[in-house]
């Protein structure tokens, strides 16, 4: 890939990111009210539906350029055969580099977006000081692992998603059902970001808070906000293809046109 090309990419990719965290943010404030210890209604409802969506503008664009960065250098790292048949391997190898890199800017905004969408009382900037005076940096890195182990699982399907709108169709069935799968995972994440300070559940054991939430609440507890995750999920892949098509052709466009390219 050219320079104009890459940078085109990254910033259509950074875009593409931003535009799907922002459209569905209210899907995603219902499913994680729905997952709260405390409950859907008593974590807010369906009231101050947009209550931390300030941490996910700041958080959205440099998490999906960081995926970017890293999928497309690991990808060059691992170059094989377009042939070959180790290549879905190197797409999913790719992906899973990227989910952990990025999970380093992901975390703490989803930390912090989520504390204020089940306290919407609560002031982003707020609830940043808050986690930095009463925990430190680690606070804000808390559900690092069931992040990462639950983006994992399914990124290798981010690395499709540009093709074609055909694999756009495939990718919403395929992320759907890989949402629903993994839904226990987010659910743990969900209670460990939230857990209070100096809780078991705080200190970050995936198996212990899906264990503590089996036990409380069942199954229904481990597959509490499916819908919600399956849907945005879904349509989110649709909402990235859009963005991403869109803003890499206009970047072109732009650099073709312009004096320094010629």
């Amino acid at each position: 890939m050219d320079a104009p090309g890459f940078t085109a990419s990254l910033v259509a990719g950074g875009v593409a990111g931003a535009s799907v965290d922002l459209i569905l943010f209210p899907l995603d404030t219902i499913k994680t009210r729905l997952q709260s210890p405390q409950g859907f209604s008593k974590a807010g409802g369906f009231r101050g539906i947009y209550a931390g969506v300030p941490s996910t503008a700041v958080g959205s664009f440099p998490n999906a350029a960081m995926f970017f960065l890293t999928y497309e250098y690991v990808k060059c790292l691992l170059h094989t055969d377009s042939a070959s048949h180790f290549r879905p391997v190197k797409h999913m190898l790719a992906a899973s580099a990227g989910e952990v890199v990025a999970c380093l800017i992901r975390v703490p905004s989803e930390v912090v977006k989520q504390r204020a969408q089940v306290s919407a009382s609560s002031k982003t900037l707020q609830i940043f000081s808050t986690i930095l005076h009463e925990e430190g940096i680690q606070g804000l890195y808390r559900g690092y692992k069931s992040t990462v182990l639950r983006e994992a699982l399914w990124s290798w399907r981010r690395g499709h998603m540009v093709d074609s709108w055909q694999s756009a169709v495939c990718g919403a069935f395929a992320g759907g059902f890989a949402a629903a799968v993994t839904t226990p995972l987010d659910v743990a994440k969900t209670r460990i970001m939230l857990a209070k300070a100096g809780s078991s559940t705080a200190a970050g054991n995936v198996l212990s808070a899906m264990h503590g939430v089996w036990r409380s609440q069942g199954l229904s507890g481990l597959f509490a906000g499916v819908f919600p995750r399956m849907v945005a999920i879904s349509m989110g892949g649709f909402i990235f293809l859009g963005a991403y098509d869109q803003t890499r052709s206009l970047l072109l466009e732009v650099s073709r046109k312009s004096p320094c390219s010629r």
